[in-house]
């Protein structure tokens, strides 16, 4: 009998399934049974059903509606005649799995599990400016009678090559299918596993959302911070209702506020700049009310605590900030400009930075910016080159005193590049501010609540110190003795 020798020092190596042996295993297994509807970058992901045998038991059909109008009579019409969009990718799972239903009779198939795959893709134009991007999704089964789950997500394509990306989207399909089935019980390692065999430089996923039974205790909040986590994507976003969702569609030609902060936890001062900075840009030439976004961001460094990642942390914060009916994003940029850059991807239209002081006098600060070329003067082209302004909060000095963009002070070599920006408008004081909210520090505020001291929930904005107490979050415990000193 054959004994594996292992060696001292070997390490455990993950074994990753080929693509091959996935689609087989999906292929045996007799009571997996669904359709392919794929569009936009040919049939990727069943032709690796077909070709690794016995598909037979496992594709009941396989289509590409190419033609706008075939699309469209089976799908419908889009209301901005758009393909490659969610609603269409849930309109086309949608239809599949109704026609399996109706189709196929249970009576006829009691046991069989069945599913719909689909996708709708656009992959590099001829000119190779748009280098393309996906929705793909799979709805199925667990049980024969159970309802369905769905597992939806985005992708941006980073070859440049159009047969390189369809190859591309052929191994995510069967990765997606294969890990929706088999690693459904663990959704963060099945976001890892839509990696195998595929590079991060191949591919970014930047949106997902789970749903149905099997999905019913996910928080695709906490999904979202995974891709960012995993070097996945640069940046998620998510809504007041705690969905995804695409960055690209919603910041899309809109005028942005952005707010950073570790939000630890969201404060009167957060509230004031900005309620305070979201009335002043609106008073700006060029800024539509309806047409403008308010993002509160947090950068993945304010997410660490020992070098490691503190998702019930994250999921606390994020949690008051939607009550408060935010717009959250998670995002891998330390620098500003960064920030400034990314949202440039999406939008010509003005944007505003709120901040306190002292973020302003570290954005000031060289040793940011010694890993580019040009330096500090590269980032700040990249940060006041846009149609930005920056809506400066201030703070109290150590005497007391109230410091803002008159009296600030950055390091002497960069005193004449901030009188600069400020002469031309760039730096605006927020002056109508309440000078109570200036003692108010969230780390003071967060040793308050998980001290069990009394009066932190004045420093909080209506609602939110119940939720605290409610929901029992930052480490907030109602049977700790409270210190009256």
């Amino acid at each position: 009998m054959d004994t594996e020798i292992t060696l001292k020092g070997d390490r455990a190596i993950e074994q990753i399934p080929s693509i091959k042996d996935k689609a087989l295993r999906i292929n045996l297994n007799e009571n997996i049974y669904g359709t392919f509807a794929e569009i936009g970058a040919g049939q990727e992901t069943v032709r690796h059903f077909f070709r690794t045998g016995g598909s037979s038991g496992t594709i009941a059909k396989a289509m590409s509606a190419y033609d706008k109008d075939f699309s469209d009579s089976i799908y419908g019409i889009e209301a901005d005649g758009r393909y490659v969009t969610e609603s269409r990718l849930k309109k086309m799972l949608s239809h599949e799995v109704n026609l399996i239903e109706d189709r196929l009779k249970r009576e006829k198939h009691p046991s069989k599990m069945f599913f719909s795959y689909a996708n709708t893709v656009a992959t590099i134009d001829f000119a190779k400016q748009f280098k393309g991007h996906g929705w793909v999704g799979i709805k199925y089964q667990i049980e024969p009678d159970e309802d369905y789950n769905e597992i939806i997500i985005h992708i941006r394509f980073k070859e440049t090559d159009a047969r390189l990306q369809q190859e591309t989207l052929g191994i995510l399909g069967v990765n997606l299918i294969y890990g929706a089935f088999y690693k459904y019980n663990d959704p963060k390692r099945l976001l890892r596993y839509l990696y195998d065999h595929l590079d991060k430089d191949q591919l970014e996923i930047d949106t997902i959302n789970f749903s149905g039974p099997r999905f019913a205790d996910v928080d695709n909040r906490l999904m979202s911070l995974q891709l960012v986590k995993n070097g996945m994507t640069d940046a998620v976003m998510f809504n007041p209702d705690g969905n995804n969702i695409l960055p690209a569609s919603i910041l899309y030609k809109k005028n942005i506020l952005a707010l950073r902060g570790s939000f630890r936890p969201v404060t009167k001062v957060n509230m004031d700049m900005y309620e305070k900075s979201l009335k002043m840009f609106l008073e700006e030439n060029k800024v539509d009310k309806d047409n403008t976004l308010v993002v509160f961001e947090i950068t993945l460094s304010n997410l660490r605590s020992d070098g490691e990642i503190d998702e019930r942390d994250f999921m606390d914060r994020a949690e008051l900030l939607c009550s408060l009916g935010q717009t959250v994003m998670i995002s891998n940029f330390q620098e500003y400009y960064k920030v400034v850059e990314y949202f440039s991807n999406y939008t010509k239209a003005r944007m505003g930075l709120a901040m306190g002081v002292n973020n302003l006098i570290d954005i000031f600060d060289e040793k940011y910016y010694r890993h580019l070329s040009g330096g500090i003067l590269e980032a700040f082209g990249k940060l006041f080159y846009r149609d930005l302004k920056v809506f400066l909060y201030p703070m109290l000095g150590e005497d007391g005193e109230v410091i803002n963009s008159e009296n600030l002070k950055v390091h002497p070599r960069m005193k004449e590049l901030y009188k600069f920006f400020k002469f031309n408008g760039k730096v605006i004081d927020i002056d109508d501010f309440d000078p109570q909210h200036l003692e108010i520090f969230s780390r003071e505020v967060l040793k308050m609540i998980s001290k069990g001291k009394p009066g932190w929930e004045k420093l909080l904005p209506i609602g939110i110190a119940e939720l605290i107490k409610k929901d029992q979050l930052f480490g907030y415990d109602p049977n700790k003795i409270l210190e009256t000193n």
